[in-house]
């Protein structure tokens, strides 16, 4: 099962003859540089590129292309080379690109020989940059991982070589661009759209980081999504042409998992109508943001789900032939209810981004069209004044609110739809995917097996605000967690309440974590150093649902520290040695989950290294790290701390409009999901959750 990741993380790599494939809407320049232990590469012998193809255990393309296969053989890799980083450039051309900020964003994956996807990931929030490095390969204790960089430079090849301490940098980044330019003739076309190639949002968005890649819980579905914004046209006038950018760099919501199919279950791909189409002329591009082929409203129901919908009832009256079914809870595909509901509400997710990537295609048509229209009516001098002048804006003006008031109405028609979907889906999720305020909860008993996922909170966009969708992220975590309680723009909010309101939040998710577990197979730890967070921990401390009391000073973080990192030492050894079962006697090898309040307050330098170290290795073994924390705290350690939390998912304890998805380039609001005022709900499953513990010692 293939991991998604987002920047930042990691994934083991199991093989050792892999193919590094990248894949862009327009051609680009790839090659690979090759490393020391120190991260620098001592000269230009070290760089594969398109001018110098071959080095030992590596061979990249020699032109330019849309498409790429990068061979690679690590076992015959020098072992002086401690570090392979994978790079992608746009070539120097007059009509070409001059910025990934004007293109959708690359993919490169990590494959077996056999083609069989290990790792990707997709390169969100570029900009201004021309040149990248996507991934990098690297060596930690005798094996290799691969991690998602995506450091974007504005200076291009040179300023990349130089960053990595190339000499010449300017010299080697010229010759490549000639040998480029020798072979531009025989470039590979880009493609029109990408629904030749799975599209995944990294959790993995968990494990990375919903993205880092997704972690095996049940039967995994895979499958094909649309185009994701609009393609490179120089020759395009409107803002179409443009590919929205992420609002953060933040991986994109549900990351840490594999798109549900689209297509697998109907038998074929489904395109993405009126998502991302670039402007190129004026006629005919609006109707086809709003309507199919045929011209007949494009619907945007989930195939999965439609050929999932079950036959009705002996007796009951069949639904009208030309109007939607109504919906059923658990109306997806799926071995259990838990996971046809999980794909329900994934279901949904992309049904509305769909919905809302498709109205804001046609807006922002209907707005580029009636530029044009206008600078047509007042290119002619006797049009700027008079009659005929004004009818003709008129005219253009209720062509364009004729033109998005038709996309508003079908993106209603869809939102209604979600709706009664949603009305249906909420009240039958079970206590993992439920809210706090689901009536599921006062039913709640100690489960015997761990879900397939959990809940982090709502999602929704600006056009469908009373319209929520369940932010589910796949278990067992592959990514960290960082709650971030710097203030917000716009909560009104002091720095002290969200403090307290980012910790209430980090205690909401660590009391669904244990409820969902069964006994004896997760645990949650606390460092709170400075005993600050004593209040917001009361649902935990008083409840004895933790098996020992936040650790506090810096002796306490130190003990937490270290026996993790002693913990995270031990089985990693067992693994790698093929002996899992020599593990000491007495060795608690149950999942954990390690609260951090108020970091880095109480942290020297060797705590801060164990929590990098925790981060980065924890999670393949069952270690799990949520931060709560400001990182304006942590500014005076400087670009120390960026893999850190580059590595962690970022949520916010306010609602915010963080997460990008970086499929069609939605910025979607984060709600936490939190306890009602008043409900003692937690409480009652926490004391549960505590006694089944006891009688299990």
């Amino acid at each position: 099962m293939a991991a998604e990741l987002v920047r930042g993380q990691n994934h083991p790599l199991s093989r050792t003859r892999i193919e590094i494939r990248i894949s862009a809407d327009v051609p680009v320049v790839a090659g690979a540089t090759l490393a020391d232990d120190g991260g620098r590469v001592p000269g230009a012998d070290r760089v594969a590129h398109p001018g110098a193809p071959t080095l030992p255990g590596l061979e990249v393309s020699r032109q330019a292309a849309a498409e790429h296969r990068l061979a690679v053989d690590l076992d015959a890799m020098p072992e002086t080379v401690h570090r392979l980083s994978v790079l992608i450039a746009l070539p120097a051309t007059p009509d070409g690109p001059p910025r990934f900020g004007l293109v959708r964003a690359p993919h490169a994956a990590v494959t077996g020989l056999d083609g069989a996807e290990i790792a990707g990931y997709t390169l969100t929030g570029l900009d201004a940059e021309s040149a990248v490095i996507a991934l990098e390969l690297y060596r930690r204790q005798g094996a290799w991982k691969v991690r998602a960089v995506g450091q974007g430079y504005a200076g291009g090849l040179t300023a990349l070589f130089t960053d990595q301490g190339v000499p010449q940098a300017a010299e080697l980044a010229r010759g490549i661009e000639e040998a480029v330019a020798q072979g531009l003739a025989r470039s590979v076309p880009a493609r029109t759209t990408d629904t030749d190639r799975p599209r995944r949002t990294a959790a993995s968005v968990a494990g990375s980081d919903l993205p880092g890649g997704a972690s095996a819980a049940g039967p995994e579905p895979t499958g094909t999504a649309p185009a994701a914004g609009p393609s490179y046209d120089p020759r395009a006038t409107g803002a179409g042409s443009v590919r929205p950018t992420p609002a953060d760099d933040v991986r994109p919501p549900l990351a840490d998992d594999v798109r549900p199919p689209l297509a697998d279950e109907v038998g074929g791909t489904q395109p993405a109508s009126g998502v991302g189409s670039s402007v190129s002329d004026g006629s005919g591009i609006a109707e086809a943001a709003a309507t199919s082929p045929a011209g007949d409203p494009v619907d945007y129901t989930h195939p999965r789900r439609r050929q999932a919908s079950p036959p009705p009832a002996p007796g009951t009256p069949a639904p009208v032939a030309d109007g939607p079914a109504p919906p059923v809870a658990g109306d997806a595909v799926g071995w259990s209810m838990d996971e046809r509901l999980y794909n329900q509400v994934w279901g949904m997710f992309e049904d509305l981004a769909r919905s809302t990537a498709a109205y804001r295609s046609a807006v922002d048509f209907a707005e580029s069209r009636l530029e044009k229209e206008l600078d047509q009516v007042l290119s002619d001098p006797r049009n700027r004044l008079g009659s005929t002048g004004d009818a003709a804006r008129e005219a253009a003006r209720a062509r364009q609110a004729e033109l998005v008031d038709q996309a508003r109405a079908v993106l209603d028609r869809d939102l209604a739809q979600l709706t009664a979907e949603s009305e249906v889906v909420e009240p039958a999720l079970p206590p993992a995917y439920a809210g706090w305020d689901n009536p599921v909860w006062h039913g709640y008993r100690v489960p015997t097996e761990p879900p397939m996922a959990v809940r982090l909170g709502d999602l929704h966009l600006p056009e469908s605000t009373p319209l929520r969708i369940p932010m589910l992220i796949r278990l067992p975590l592959e990514r960290g967690l960082w709650i971030d309680s710097g203030s917000l723009d716009g909560t009104g909010s002091d720095t002290g309440e969200l403090r307290h309101l980012a910790l209430r939040t980090a205690v909401a998710l660590a009391a669904r974590l244990l409820a969902v577990h069964p006994v004896g197979e997760f645990g949650v730890e606390i460092i709170d150093p400075a005993g600050a967070g004593a209040s917001a921990l009361t649902p935990l401390t008083g409840t004895g649902a933790l098996a020992a009391p936040p650790a506090t000073g810096a002796a306490g973080v130190a003990a937490v520290l270290g026996r993790l990192t002693e913990r995270v030492d031990l089985v990693q050894m067992a693994l790698r040695g093929g002996a899992p079962d020599a593990l000491p006697p007495g060795l608690d090898t149950a999942r954990r989950l390690l609260i951090v309040n108020d970091f880095p307050h109480g942290f020297d330098d060797r705590a801060v290294t164990q929590l990098r170290y925790l981060a980065d290795e924890g999670p393949d073994v069952g270690v799990h790290l949520l931060l709560v924390a400001d990182r304006e705290d942590a500014a005076a350690y400087g670009p120390l701390l960026d893999p850190l939390w580059r590595s962690l998912m970022r949520l916010t304890p306010a609602p915010d409009d963080h997460l990008a998805d970086p499929w069609v380039g939605h910025a979607w609001t984060y709600e936490p999901c939190l306890v009602p005022d008043g409900s003692q709900v937690l409480q009652q499953v926490l004391t549960q959750v505590a006694t089944a513990r006891a009688k299990r010692m």
